[in-house]
């Protein structure tokens, strides 16, 4: 007989057909495929999941400050016992100064603004002669009246023609007070006139503890101070016919001939000008200027010296001479050349994604010329940092600068490679 699950029934004498087969057995393996589908798709959404979100930005950290001072004992200046006074070096900023800001009679140096306002008014060019002015015959009478007095002065004569170049010759040099009145009434019709004019540009130029009374400083109500005077000298020394000028040692003018520079400093330890003064009441003064050489960078250095005693002026001046030069070899020892940040060095940290990273370094050395104690400022400016960057590549750039000088820059490098991660390591960091 056949299989009895094969085989008709019979039912109350009917012929059935036999039940279908079971079908547990190919359900299954279905099951089981379906479930093996979801779970590689739900591992596949697991492991998708990390790699839709992005990569956190590389963070830069710097390592160098936003300034520093140059390192070392800062220098100690031989001031002078009494007076006033000041040292700055141009481009970098007050060297020092002595004696407060009490403002004191400056004599003659008053001269260095009567030259500053006739030669911003009618500017000359190096070696030109300018305008011609004429003595008056009031001018040239007043003469014997003025040197009868002990004024500085230069002989002239009813109508004597004289260049705007000679006229301030007579007053730089030989420090003629007289042409210094003769400037100032040319230019402004009145000597009253021009001395409003001279208390104007100090005004303008931030010079708060100066008053000019005079063209010439011969009045002792003229004062000013080391400071104020340091600011004007800089701005003076900034026109080359001034800045010429005061360079000489001699000059030859109209009727007083050759005529000699009271400072006889020009020309000895880097000195270029500018101008000495003198009375009883101010005592021995001095505004200089000087080059020096540092590190192959020539450096202007400016300073006043005030209020110096002695009996007469050949005496204050002398002192206020041997002030001078003792200041000036001090400040010329403590200018030198410092590195502050080494080829290589370390500039910035980078921290990339998941422990990678790299360095930004200093591609060369920032040397910067000044004296221990001078703040210097400092300022990395560094681009935003992809997660991937090559070795030695160029980024940024860092910049120095030493008081108020010109800033000088290196370029800055990454030291390592960065990479961003592979597809795995994020899938695995994401467990």
């Amino acid at each position: 007989m056949g299989d009895p699950a094969e085989s008709p029934t019979e039912d109350f004498g009917v012929l059935l057909p036999a039940p279908p087969a079971r079908r547990g057995r190919r359900r299954l393996p279905w099951v089981l495929g379906c479930l093996l589908v979801l779970l590689l798709l739900g591992g596949g959404l697991y492991a998708v999941a990390p790699l839709r979100d992005p990569l956190p930005a590389p963070a830069v950290e710097l390592t160098v400050p936003a300034s520093m001072t140059i390192p070392g004992a800062a220098p100690r200046l031989p001031w002078p016992r009494s007076g006033q006074a000041m040292i700055s070096v141009d481009g970098l900023g007050t060297f020092g100064a002595f004696g407060g800001s009490k403002p004191l009679p400056i004599a003659s140096v008053t001269k260095v603004m009567t030259a500053y306002v006739i030669l911003t008014e009618h500017p000359l060019a190096v070696g030109e002669q300018g305008p011609k002015l004429t003595v008056s015959a009031e001018q040239a009478a007043a003469y014997p009246a003025e040197k009868a007095r002990g004024e500085s002065l230069v002989e002239v004569r009813a109508g004597e023609v004289i260049t705007e170049r000679q006229a301030l010759q007579a007053v730089l040099l030989p420090s003629a007070n007289n042409m210094a009145r003769i400037l100032a009434a040319w230019d402004s019709g009145s000597v009253a006139a021009f001395v409003e004019k001279m208390n104007a540009v100090a005004d303008d130029l931030g010079m708060s503890d100066t008053h000019y009374t005079d063209p010439s400083g011969l009045d002792p109500d003229t004062v000013s101070t080391a400071r104020d005077q340091v600011i004007l000298a800089s701005r003076a020394m900034a026109l080359p016919a001034f800045a010429e000028i005061v360079k000489q040692k001699q000059a030859t003018i109209p009727v007083a001939g050759t005529v000699q520079n009271y400072n006889e400093l020009v020309g000895r330890n880097g000195v270029v000008g500018i101008k000495t003064g003198s009375t009883d009441e101010a005592g021995g003064c001095l505004v200089f200027a000087a080059v020096v050489t540092v590190g192959g960078r020539k450096l202007s250095i400016v300073g006043a010296v005030l209020g110096q005693p002695g009996a007469n002026t050949p005496v204050q001046l002398d002192r206020v001479f041997a002030v001078t030069r003792s200041l000036l070899r001090s400040t010329a020892a403590a200018l030198a050349v410092h590195t502050l940040v080494d080829a290589g060095e370390q500039v910035a940290t980078v921290r990339g994604p998941f422990d990678t990273g790299s360095t930004i370094n200093a591609a060369e050395k920032v040397e910067v010329v000044g004296w221990p104690g001078l703040r210097v400022r400092l300022d990395a400016q560094i681009p935003a940092v992809s997660s991937r960057i090559a070795a030695g590549a160029e980024h940024g750039q860092l910049t120095a600068t030493a008081g108020d000088g010109e800033p000088v820059a290196t370029a800055l490098r990454t030291r390592a490679a960065m990479e961003p991660p592979t597809t795995w390591e994020r899938i695995r960091r994401h467990r």
